[in-house]
């Protein structure tokens, strides 16, 4: 009965072994979904939203019928300039990159926050849709009131970007000038002491 029991255990453990290896050498897709926006001040007083993604296929098997679509872009709040918020593909392979960027105008002052864009695609071996989000906004102050630049911090900036490399061209120079200076006073004083 024990030897039985012992088989039986030892062939299912075989059995989930050979199981778990084939799940885990599967091809199957891994999307990343990289959502970025930056503002852009214009002399007119207005403010543009550049809206880009950058969809990463990091599995092992292509995707068809990729569609990205963004909702978070209400049309109460931002005009759309340049582009569309959604984009379709055909295909993203394996190991594949896309990217899509749209512009918009905003038309409201205060803090926006963005909702994660979906990425819809589907794999060969599923027959439904599968679903990505992208990674979320940070908040967005969108025509918001800057006070005006300080020189002096402007000076700090500055002093603190290139200070050292002045302060190392600077001795270099002063090297140079000592070592490429004659030396008059040496030769006098030696002279005198000839005599």
């Amino acid at each position: 009965m024990a030897v039985a029991l012992a088989k039986l255990l030892i062939s299912a453990v075989a059995v989930f072994m050979l199981v778990s290896a084939s799940f885990a050498t599967s091809e199957v897709p891994f999307m990343v979904v990289h959502k970025k926006a930056t503002l852009n001040r214009l002399k007119s007083g207005a403010e543009r939203v550049i809206v880009s993604y950058d969809i990463y296929n990091q599995g092992s098997s292509s995707v068809y019928d990729v569609t990205l679509t963004d909702k978070s872009w209400v049309k109460a709040k931002f005009d759309v300039v340049n582009g569309n918020t959604s984009k379709s593909w055909e295909r993203l392979d394996a190991g594949g990159i896309l990217s899509h960027s749209f512009e918009l105008e905003a038309k409201v002052k205060g803090v926006f926050y963005g909702a994660p864009a979906v990425v819809t695609f589907r794999i060969p071996t599923k027959p439904t849709l599968q679903e990505a989000y992208s990674t979320p906004l940070l908040p967005l102050d969108i025509l918001a009131d800057k006070p005006p630049t300080n020189m002096l911090d402007v000076g700090k900036r500055i002093l603190a970007k290139y200070g050292s490399l002045v302060s190392v061209i600077s001795m270099v120079v002063l090297f140079i000038y000592l070592v490429a200076t004659p030396k008059s006073n040496v030769s006098k004083s030696s002279s005198k002491k000839k005599r």
